[in-house]
């Protein structure tokens, strides 16, 4: 049974407005995207870096800088960094917004006063900076009071803005994917469409007619020759990325007079053959079958990558909201609809290993494992998972090292059953 956890463990900071969209930005430093929206409501809209840090005990956020995007709410984002640029989009309403960020390293005097950290302890100590783009946070990297800190400084250059929706009644942009080659990016939204562009020149490439409803999630394939999109209209479809043209459907046994919607989507490649990959997704009931024929909530399923065909499922009592991969396939996370639970599974398996109830007072957003290379705030646990609601919180669960024998334990083990076995025989006189 996965080890289960108090809701109140985890959380890293509160912010004061609702949270959308999560992205690593670099190693260390997690974006979140949100707002209130065009309304005048008072509630902000735009984005927030945090420095994550591991202090031996707990996790720490603190803020590095704040940027607000004005009416326009962000509802998605994907961010990519190629060692010389680090660009981010941006969904706002029918249109995608392109920023690069301009990241800096200075040092600071030692009697600077530090930035103050934005702990579970410390929730509300988030600083505004109206009207300007840049601040920091320092650290001493090698614990001495005396030595200068690093300050990273972050800069928000808003560069293209392109329509990427043109429903007739209402576009917005519901879903934005950049390419682990960093030489494409898909959108989709109300319209039904998956278009994809260049990145970052942001010019179009393909415009499909994808489905016949709002896109809910689209996701490229870790090698970057194929996507895969899901709608309200029910299905889930992957497509050639070189052409534009679909190659097949995802589609499964679904009881009868039950109807399921796919969710969300994610690639994740095999641990054992990365030229190869695994889809996920999750799936909810969307109506109520008769008692002879309950069904299950919520789906999570594996899919073949190359095939199509159904691999793994798990059926879960509840509605799941979120969903997210490692970039190394080994774990994915999802999230719930109704009681803000997070859980952690081993991708090949789809056996849970971490369960957080509660893990906020609403239903999930947006999950992010942390990478499981170069990544050193993970290195007291195996992985560690994001996540963010509507309830303005941001937290992190952190999943241990599973225990084993040591090696020679197991040796000693085996003998001692192989000497048991034989004293047995000769015994009983075998």
């Amino acid at each position: 049974m996965a080890p289960t956890r108090k809701n109140s463990e985890g959380l890293l900071a509160r912010v004061n407005f609702p949270l959308y969209a999560l992205q690593m930005l670099t190693n260390r430093h997690v974006l979140v995207a949100g707002g209130g929206g065009s309304s005048k409501t008072g509630v902000a809209n735009g984005f927030e870096i945090f420095e994550l840090i591991f202090d031996g005990k707990r996790f720490i956020a603190k803020e590095v800088m704040r940027h607000e995007t004005g009416p326009k709410v962000v509802m998605n984002c994907a961010s990519f960094y190629d060692k010389k640029n680090t660009f981010l989009v941006a969904g706002q309403e029918s249109h995608c917004q392109l920023y690069r960020i301009a990241i800096t390293v200075d040092k600071e005097d030692v009697n600077t006063e530090s930035s103050k950290s934005n702990g579970a302890l410390e929730q509300n100590s988030l600083r505004k900076r109206k009207g300007s783009k840049v601040s920091d946070i320092c650290s001493r990297p090698d614990g001495n009071r005396n030595s200068p800190r690093k300050c990273l400084k972050f800069k928000f250059n808003a560069q293209d803005s392109i329509q990427t929706d043109f429903s007739e009644t209402e576009p917005i942009q519901r879903v934005v994917r950049i390419s682990r080659c960093g030489k494409l990016m898909a959108t989709g939204g109300t319209d039904g469409h998956v278009r994809l562009w260049t990145f970052p020149a942001l010019k179009s490439l393909h415009d499909i007619n994808a489905h016949t409803k709002e896109l809910d999630d689209i996701d490229f394939n870790p090698n970057s020759k194929t996507l895969v999109s899901i709608s309200k209209d029910g299905k889930a479809l992957i497509w050639n990325v070189s052409n534009g043209k679909k190659i097949f459907d995802l589609t499964w046994n679904v009881p009868n007079g039950v109807k399921y919607l796919f969710k969300r989507c994610r690639y994740g490649p095999i641990e054992a053959d990365k030229s190869k990959c695994r889809v996920f997704t999750i799936s909810n009931c969307m109506t109520t079958p008769a008692a002879s024929n309950a069904a299950a909530p919520g789906v999570l399923h594996q899919w073949c990558g190359e095939t199509g065909t159904v691999k793994k499922s798990v059926t879960l009592s509840e509605s799941l909201s979120a969903l997210a991969v490692r970039d190394d396939g080994t774990f994915l996370a999802i999230g719930t609809m109704f009681t803000g639970t997070v859980a952690v599974y081993i991708a090949f398996s789809l056996q849970c290993v971490l369960n957080v109830k509660g893990a906020h007072s609403m239903f999930v957003t947006g999950l992010e494992l942390l990478p499981s290379q170069g990544c050193s705030i993970t290195s007291n646990s195996e992985a560690a998972v994001l996540s963010i609601s509507v309830d303005n919180k941001i937290s992190i669960h952190n999943l241990p090292y599973r225990r084993t024998l040591p090696p020679w334990i197991v040796i000693v083990l085996i003998m001692i059953t192989l000497f048991c076995t034989f004293f047995f025989c000769s015994y009983v006189g075998l």
